[in-house]
């Protein structure tokens, strides 16, 4: 075999193996590139915060759709959510790291800055409440228990009944109706507020691309891989490819 014959052969497999490394590799479309996002799965929410935080939607729900009708079943609610806000009260200093108010309690200014952020479409992305869920978490905890209080209070006046009834004794008919205004506004006002948090969900779910309410549900959140997971449990890395169009 001559030496030529041998450089063509040789030059005829180069060539091959470019055709084929050229073929393999995926073609990008002008309009539009897929990109692979690697993530992980961390476990967040504790069984009992996803216990309460479901709990207290059902509660709350068939409270005030029960006060006109059923005084009986408002006033059973009345009682387990109470007994769920004082657990979330205890809760929220010796449970889980993300359950605690240390971890989500923020300066006014630091909620501040993170709405700018929302705004701007730059939010941190966190792993437990952001600052504004965490000042929501707060402010439903406060009016709630307001509602419950002036409930209460309420309950003991008009129908002498119930653990504040011993509170109301030789107070005028006029705190009857003051007891029972207060209680109404606080119990609108936190219908307010949980339409301000399905809001603030659905807005953090879009722009940080992920399922806040299945995470509340499972207690798990698929966060971006590069996320500060430090001394979370991490319970799976996944590959997920995105379509980006121009």
């Amino acid at each position: 075999m001559s030496i030529y014959t041998m450089l063509s052969m040789k030059d005829s497999a180069s060539s091959s193996i470019v055709n084929t490394a050229t073929l393999s590799e995926p073609t990008v479309d002008s309009n539009s590139a897929s990109t692979l996002e690697k993530t992980k799965k961390v476990k967040v929410w504790d069984p009992l915060i996803r216990f309460f935080h479901w709990s207290l939607v059902l509660l709350f729900a068939l409270a005030y759709l029960s006060e006109d009708d059923f005084l009986d079943i408002h006033v059973i609610t009345g009682y387990l959510m109470t007994g769920l806000i004082v657990f979330r009260l205890i809760w929220g200093l010796i449970g889980t790291k993300h359950a605690r108010f240390s971890d989500f309690v923020t300066p006014p200014a630091q909620i501040k800055a993170y709405l700018i952020d929302i705004l701007y479409l730059r939010p941190k992305h966190y792993l437990g409440h952001n600052p504004a869920g965490g000042a929501m978490v707060i402010a439903l905890i406060v009016s709630i228990s307001m509602t419950l209080l002036f409930g209460m209070l309420t309950y003991g006046f008009t129908e002498f009944s119930g653990p504040l009834a011993g509170w109301v004794p030789g107070l005028s008919d006029g705190f009857a109706n003051i007891f029972e205004d207060v209680h109404e506004f606080f119990a609108n006002f936190t219908l307010l507020l949980i339409a301000g948090h399905v809001f603030g969900v659905l807005v953090a779910s879009l722009q940080h691309k992920e399922n806040l309410v299945r995470s509340m549900w499972t207690g798990i959140k698929e966060v971006p891989i590069d996320m500060d997971t430090k001394g979370e449990t991490e319970v799976k890395t996944n590959f997920k490819t995105t379509n980006k169009h121009k």
